[in-house]
C-alpha cells in the first residue's frame, strides 16, 4: 500500500483519498486485501502488479513501461501481458511499451512502431507490421526469415481492387496476392511461416524439398525445408505431418507472401 502511495503522497493529497485510490488500484491490478503485505511476500508477477498501480495511481496522461515483463517466465509473461493491456485500456492511458519480444508488442499494441539504429522505419497496426514488412530489417525482427529474391514475371496483373503478382524465384513461379505497392521489377518474397499447407492436386506455390529440422511445438511443427536450389524455408504446419530427413511437398498460400522491393535493405522505409 505505501508504495502504491508515494506518487500520491508527492501530490500531497488528503490520506483519506490516498487510501482510497491505494484500494481502487489493488482492486484494479487484481490485488485486494494485499496493502499491508511486504514486497518480499509478494511474487514476481504480483511486484510487476503493484509497479503497475504505483504508475497509475497518479492518473499519469501517458505511462512509458520500459520492458516490465522481460524478468518473468514464459508463462507469467503471457498471462500479464493480456492482464496488463485489459488493465490501461480500462482505465484509458496512453502507452508507449517498449519490448524486443515481438509476440509481447502484437498482444499488447493497438499500434506499433520499429526502430532502427533510432530512427522510425516502420508503423501501423501489429497486422499491417507483420503481413507487409516495411523492409529487410523489419521482416527479420519480426522473425520472418524466409526472404526470396525474385523478379516480376510477365503474366502478372494488377488492377484497382486486386493484384496477383507471379515472381519468379529459385523456389519456381509464386503467386502472390495484394501486391499492389510493389512496382519494381526485381524484389524480395517474403513467406510467412503459416504460409504452408498440404499440397492437393490443383495447388499453387508448391515447393518441395528435404525437411532438415523439425521442432514439435504443440498443435504444429516448425519445419526447416530444404529446397533443390539450397533455399531453406521455416514453415509452420501441422503436427505430425512432415518427418526430420524425409521429403514433403506444400503449397504456399498467395495471401501469406508478400514483395519488398529490391533496394529495401536493412533501414530502408
Amino acid at each position: 500500500g505505501e508504495n502504491i502511495a508515494f506518487g500520491l503522497r508527492m501530490q500531497r493529497l488528503p490520506r483519506a483519498v490516498i487510501r482510497q485510490r491505494v484500494q481502487e488500484m489493488l482492486e484494479l491490478v487484481g490485488l485486494p486485501g494485499y496493502a499491508e503485505r511486504t514486497i518480499f511476500e509478494l511474487s514476481g508477477g504480483e511486484r510487476q502488479r503493484v509497479a503497475l498501480a504505483r504508475s497509475i495511481a497518479p492518473q499519469p496522461r501517458l505511462l512509458m513501461l520500459d520492458e516490465p515483463l522481460g524478468a518473468l517466465d514464459r508463462t507469467l509473461r503471457e498471462r500479464l501481458t493480456e492482464e496488463l493491456r485489459a488493465i490501461i485500456k480500462r482505465v484509458g492511458l496512453t502507452s508507449i511499451y517498449v519490448t524486443h519480444d515481438q509476440v509481447e508488442a502484437f498482444a499488447v499494441a493497438d499500434r506499433i512502431l520499429l526502430m532502427n539504429r533510432g530512427q522510425i522505419v516502420q508503423s501501423g497496426t501489429p497486422m499491417e507490421v507483420y503481413r507487409r514488412p516495411a523492409s529487410v530489417f523489419a521482416a527479420r525482427f519480426l522473425g520472418l526469415n524466409n526472404l526470396v529474391p525474385g523478379r516480376r514475371a510477365p503474366e502478372s496483373y494488377l488492377s484497382h481492387h486486386h493484384a496477383r503478382l507471379t515472381v519468379e524465384t529459385a523456389l519456381g513461379p509464386l503467386q502472390i496476392d495484394n501486391g499492389e505497392a510493389w512496382r519494381g521489377d526485381a524484389g524480395i518474397v517474403v513467406i510467412r511461416p503459416e504460409a504452408a499447407e498440404p499440397a492437393t492436386p490443383d495447388a499453387i506455390n508448391v515447393i518441395e524439398g528435404m525437411v532438415a529440422r523439425c521442432t514439435f511445438r504443440g498443435g504444429t511443427q516448425r519445419v526447416v525445408l530444404r529446397h533443390a536450389s539450397g533455399i531453406e524455408l521455416e514453415l509452420d504446419v501441422e503436427a505430425g505431418v512432415a518427418d526430420e530427413g524425409a521429403r514433403a511437398r506444400f503449397a504456399l498460400r498467395p495471401d501469406a507472401l508478400t514483395v519488398l522491393a529490391a533496394d529495401a535493405g536493412e533501414s530502408a522505409v
